[in-house]
């Protein structure tokens, strides 16, 4: 996507974006949009073999970011890094280059950006402050739902970088946050490791939104079983 040069989105659905999808149709666009989806999370993964369709591999905007800044370094790509608090992109860019020789990062941020976007946020001076850097790459990590709805609102304006939705990615390189072990996050239990974190921030999501999920996989499975009865008679 980089090498074509024109441009391009790149997200990573888990749980609470299923759930979020459901409710929100300007969010379902940006997914339906994307060029390139991810699975982030185990649960994704063991809903899609349940459902008969299964997905290959979780691969987790975490997991995707050390491996494309190495590409990045090894390939030339101009990076640009955008979101988590103030200056942690900034401590990210001198950590990421530190640890990949010949890395350039050609600008970093940390925009307020709200929704609904444009109105009262900083997304328009955000856009400008990564055209005027002329990356190759854009990482974006404002959180969900707010990086997906940016990006795919600006993919045009931002092409032609690939915009990269990561999440918590930029407070992991930055060493603000720690990343669940490699055991939590193969278990499904990512989720419980960030909320022993962050339990102030993240306990809705985790404990009162994501259930729900359970609840479209449930309708779905019952979709499919109806549909099932009925093309063959029984």
């Amino acid at each position: 996507m980089v090498a074509s040069r024109k441009g391009g989105s790149v997200f990573t659905p888990n749980v609470d974006h299923v759930v979020n999808a459901e409710r929100s149709p300007e969010f379902r666009v940006a997914y339906s949009e994307a060029d390139l989806s991810l699975v982030d999370g185990m649960p994704i993964l063991w809903a899609s073999r349940l459902l008969g369709e299964p997905l290959p591999e979780k691969v987790s905007g975490s997991d995707l970011f050390e491996p494309l800044i190495a590409l990045a370094a090894r390939r030339g790509w101009r990076v640009f890094l955008t979101g988590g608090g103030e200056g942690v992109a900034h401590e990210a860019g001198r950590r990421l280059t530190s640890r990949h020789p010949g890395l350039q990062v050609v600008g970093t941020d940390a925009p307020r950006i709200a929704l609904p976007l444009g109105q009262a946020d900083q997304s328009e001076a955000a856009v400008q402050r990564v055209r005027d850097a002329q990356p190759d790459l854009v990482m974006v990590g404002f959180g969900s739902p707010k990086q997906e709805l940016w990006i795919h609102r600006y993919r045009h304006a931002l092409a032609p970088a690939v915009a990269v939705a990561c999440g918590a990615s930029i407070d992991f390189a930055a060493g603000k946050v720690r990343r669940a072990p490699a055991w939590a996050s193969s278990h499904g239990l990512e989720w419980a490791y960030r909320l022993a974190q962050e339990p102030r921030r993240l306990w809705r999501r985790y404990l009162v939104n994501d259930p729900r999920f359970l609840l479209i996989l449930g309708s779905d499975l019952v979709d499919r079983a109806s549909a099932w009865r009925s093309s063959t008679g029984l």
